[in-house]
């Protein structure tokens, strides 16, 4: 039962939330009846910031899921207890990221189209019914653990949302994957990669989401569960880190790549910037260094690397999204070739505040309906692992 304070503060949250998401949405309504101008998207980078935060969303939702399938699945009663938590932060991750790339698409009244009118030669089609279904499978998986009498589907239901988000995120990654009009992407590499992305990122974004809920309930997780939970995100962290290793040396390995490698990790600005000091140093090896220094360990150390992932994600993201629209394309590879319309050119981007606010409406509106849904339901873990503050 909550106190007059929380259920006062519960009202502030909700309240504060919903304000930054009609902000965004006001964004999203200057940026369509203005259309894109006011905006820093041009005709070569076309996704701009708020496809950063739209993927991230997306990808974390598929990866928070990870906490549900580790306890249904595979039997591990401590990350069992928290199966609900996972199950809704997933599917308000993925209502927020869909907000986000709905409305950024300029006309999103004709989302309709997209909805009946599909081409399946396109991994866009394909992601329709990626998303749609991940939502209904992840509705019934809730279902069967909160009523009784489904109880014994919930094992059925965890593998199917297992399987289910790695589909999912082999499809998020195959986006840009056979996308072959850029040359930054083009790589069969981006599927499984964002997949240990996906589980960094949304094993963060829980944890961040538990202390805050824990905190709330002036508790906190069980020392020997936090501990095994910062463990699991080092090594994800560590694997995520290594796959994008991977990714770019084999890049280096195409002369043809070449030029774009340098541009990302040395000649390009702010994107070498973001990518070797936002997700190499604070985004992978700062929360290493929380995570498994024994004299660091801790609820603040855990939760600070998890914020620091969280930022690392956002950074390699705008490397990625647009620092790869921004490299100049290779139309006719082997030839020089020279225009008046800036051929061999590096795009400039700057965002624009309608494109952030759009983006952080999204996460708002994701934030909003977790703290409702936790109102409604009972999706606090429930077992005796959780400890009274002092």
């Amino acid at each position: 039962m909550l106190t007059t304070t929380q259920t006062r503060n519960y009202w502030l949250l909700v309240v504060l939330g919903g304000a930054v998401t009609a902000v965004g949405l006001a964004a999203a309504h200057v940026m369509e009846l203005h259309g894109h101008i006011v905006t820093g998207m041009t005709n070569q980078v076309v996704w701009g910031l708020p496809h950063v935060f739209a993927i991230f969303m997306i990808v974390a939702a598929s990866g928070v899921l990870n906490v549900a399938s580790v306890g249904s699945v595979f039997g591990q009663a401590a990350y069992k207890q928290r199966a609900r938590l996972s199950g809704l932060l997933c599917l308000t991750l993925l209502a927020g990221g869909l907000m986000v790339l709905g409305l950024d698409l300029g006309r999103p009244e004709r989302v309709i189209v997209a909805a009946t009118h599909y081409n399946f030669k396109s991994v866009f089609a394909w992601n329709v019914f990626l998303y749609s279904g991940m939502t209904a499978i992840v509705a019934i998986y809730l279902w069967t653990m909160f009523e009784r009498r489904l109880n014994d589907w919930s094992k059925p239901a965890g593998v199917a949302a297992l399987v289910w988000r790695f589909v999912l995120t082999t499809g998020t990654g195959s986006i840009f994957g056979f996308l072959v009009a850029r040359q930054a992407y083009q790589s069969a590499l981006l599927a499984p990669l964002f997949i240990v992305l996906s589980f960094a990122w949304g094993l963060a974004v829980f944890l961040i989401v538990q202390a805050t809920m824990y905190a709330w309930n002036d508790r906190a997780p069980a020392p020997e569960i936090q501990r095994r939970m910062a463990r699991l995100l080092g090594v994800f962290v560590a694997a995520s880190l290594y796959f994008v290793v991977v990714y770019h040396m084999t890049n280096l390995y195409f002369a043809r790549q070449g030029a774009f490698e340098a541009f990302i990790l040395r000649d390009g600005g702010v994107f070498p910037l973001l990518f070797w000091g936002g997700y190499v140093l604070v985004g992978s090896v700062a929360p290493l260094v929380l995570l498994w220094n024994p004299k660091l360990g801790g609820d603040r150390a855990t939760l600070a690397a998890s914020a620091l992932v969280v930022l690392g994600a956002f950074a390699w993201l705008f490397v990625f999204i647009i620092g790869g629209q921004a490299f100049p394309l290779e139309i006719f590879p082997g030839h020089e070739v020279t225009s008046s319309f800036a051929d061999g050119a590096v795009e400039r981007y700057v965002p624009s505040w309608p494109e952030l606010l759009l983006g952080i409406g999204g996460l708002a509106a994701a934030f909003v309906l977790t703290t409702v849904g936790v109102r409604v339901l009972d999706f606090m873990p429930h077992d005796d692992l959780g400890v009274a503050k002092s």
